[in-house]
């Protein structure tokens, strides 16, 4: 217990652990939208674009937020209307988009300063990386989130389950998938500073996959997911300090661990309905 507090006298701690908490709610709520609309690999995606923007950025001697979340936030838009449009399957928009950005951020920090601590701390995160900047705006990020889902929740309920049902009651559903990409994309370059590029997508993707294994209703797969998020990230972050492991891969692996609970006790609960 004296090491578990003993990670609250680190001010780099503390600011790792405020905007992993804030992101985590973030991810877990986008999440089950997401996932549930086939998205979930947007995550992955932007993750890969947001790594590029950082690299370039790194490069130019430019504000890394500065120029990725603008970045990002675009290739989520253009990732939205190809898929809608139906010009480009929405896999294939992905992967395009994911591995050209990940060729020329890999491309762009080689020539610039060599494959280093920097290639390795965008890939997979540092809770050196945190700064006050990313407080303020992970605060400001889950004040939006939270009045979007607090005030449009049935909004979001009609786009994630049935848009054209929700386009012909008059929802337009084409702001709130686009809002939903533009939070996901700031979500996403918010959370690289800790996770890094390779393992932000856990952060979307994990809570809500879990839950939907013991959670039937909409409502409380949502609850679940934030639950299942703080858990993840509060004891990979502990995993972390008290072994001296990665962040994010710590965090990874406590998503993998409640995943695998959650899935037995759906089977459990199952054979004993039998």
């Amino acid at each position: 217990m004296d090491d578990f507090f003993q990670m609250f006298q680190y001010p780099f701690m503390v600011r790792a652990i405020l905007v992993g908490t804030l992101l985590s709610l973030c991810a877990a709520l986008l999440g089950v939208s997401l996932v549930l609309k086939r998205y979930s690999m947007i995550g992955d995606g932007l993750s890969h674009v947001g790594f590029g923007a950082l690299a370039v950025a790194s490069a130019l001697n430019l504000a890394p937020l500065a120029v990725a979340i603008p970045v990002v936030i675009v290739a989520a838009i253009i990732l939205l209307r190809l898929s809608e449009t139906g010009h480009m399957k929405g896999d294939a928009a992905i992967a395009v988009f994911s591995t050209g950005a990940l060729a020329i951020g890999v491309m762009v920090i080689s020539l610039s300063t060599g494959i280093n601590a920097d290639l390795n701390s965008y890939l997979f995160g540092s809770i050196l990386a945190m700064s006050k900047t990313d407080v303020a705006l992970g605060v400001v990020l889950s004040i939006v989130v939270l009045i979007l889902y607090l005030f449009f929740y049935d909004k979001i309920f009609a786009v994630t389950f049935d848009e054209t049902f929700a386009r012909g009651t008059g929802t337009k559903a084409g702001v709130y998938n686009t809002l939903l990409a533009v939070l996901t994309a700031v979500t996403v370059v918010l959370g690289m500073r800790l996770m890094g590029a390779l393992l932000i997508s856990s952060l979307i993707v994990f809570p809500a996959l879990t839950s939907m294994r013991v959670c039937k209703s909409y409502k409380k797969v949502m609850i679940c997911s934030v639950i299942v998020a703080m858990l993840s990230f509060f004891g990979g972050i502990t995993v972390s300090f008290l072994f001296a492991v990665p962040t994010g891969a710590s965090i990874v692996v406590m998503d993998i661990i409640l995943f695998c609970l959650f899935s037995l006790w759906a089977f459990c609960r199952e054979r004993v309905g039998k």
